[in-house]
């Protein structure tokens, strides 16, 4: 873990990354990149709550290293605090990924019952590796603050209501220069109906759908049932697991929907994926996944 970065993948995907201009992007390609990125004909990398095979997963350090090594789109989570603050972390209880059971001597701590002032003094870098000591759970303010800073956010919500977080990117001018997903069908549904321009992604399963129903009788693989349910969310991209085919993803661009898949760590399930003609790949591993395209690019037509 500690010396991957230092390998040939990681100069590889960095020098593809540079190539792209995914660090140098321009104001006007930033006013536009969501929409870009969701219409691009060639496969997008997505880094999974950054770069977390090699730094603490989404904090601003897995964050830089996830656009250094050349990942389109950086995703993140977040929970609402007790005091209604947006904070970037994926479970909603502390005990993973910091040292909140130490220092409170509890276990499975709710984020929803700490404030973000008391949260933000927890070290959320250690459990990873001792060189992350320290290392601060970012609100989602200061985790779009450095990610659209050179890259675009994938943002995953994993509770509250739609409001907060359209409320926070219109306040930061950030409408459609990222993207929000969700498991909550319901909540995009909302999302797109208080804020329609801004670019969604479903992630599936579902275990409701968008009226709130259980998806009885539709099997978990993506399908034409499921496309068509998940174009009542308004959104333009089915973020699925890996049960996809190669005619699911052909249906899903007949309906005008792009199709990425998690969480795709190793090369033979990336080219498996990639000749089905998915649009994306989220990983933990970004140069991996940069590997796998550059070396498809390079054979023979």
């Amino acid at each position: 873990m500690k010396n991957y970065a230092r390998n040939g993948l990681f100069a590889v995907a960095l020098a593809m990354a540079l190539a792209h201009g995914a660090m140098n992007m321009n104001a006007s390609d930033a006013d536009l990149a969501a929409l870009k990125l969701v219409a691009s004909r060639r496969p997008l990398v997505i880094g999974h709550r950054g770069y977390c095979q090699v730094a603490p997963e989404n904090t601003l350090p897995s964050f830089k290293l996830a656009m250094s090594a050349g990942a389109d789109l950086v995703e993140l989570d977040y929970h609402h605090t007790k005091d209604g603050k947006l904070i970037v972390i994926h479970d909603g209880e502390l005990d993973r990924t910091t040292d909140a059971t130490n220092r409170w001597q509890e276990k499975k701590i709710k984020v929803e019952t700490k404030t973000a002032a008391e949260i933000q003094s927890l070290d959320a870098g250690s459990w990873f590796d001792a060189k992350y000591a320290g290392t601060k759970i970012p609100l989602l303010e200061e985790a779009l603050d450095a990610i659209q800073a050179g890259g675009v956010t994938l943002i995953e919500r994993k509770g509250g209501d739609p409001g907060a977080c359209i409320k926070l990117l219109r306040d930061k001018g950030l409408i459609n220069k990222l993207i929000v997903q969700s498991f909550d069908w319901q909540y995009l549904r909302a999302f797109h109906e208080q804020e329609p321009e801004q670019v969604l992604g479903v992630l599936g399963p579902a275990a409701r759908l968008v009226d709130g129903t259980k998806p009885s009788g539709i099997p978990k693989a993506l399908s034409a049932r499921w496309l068509d349910e998940l174009r009542k969310t308004g959104a333009k991209v089915a973020v699925w697991n890996q049960e996809v085919t190669k005619e699911s993803v052909h249906l899903a661009h007949d309906r005008g929907l792009k199709v990425w898949v998690y969480t795709i760590n190793d090369l033979e399930t990336a080219n498996k994926l990639l000749d089905m003609g998915v649009d994306g790949l989220i990983t933990n591993n970004t140069p991996l996944i940069r590997k796998a395209i550059a070396l498809r690019s390079e054979k023979p037509a």
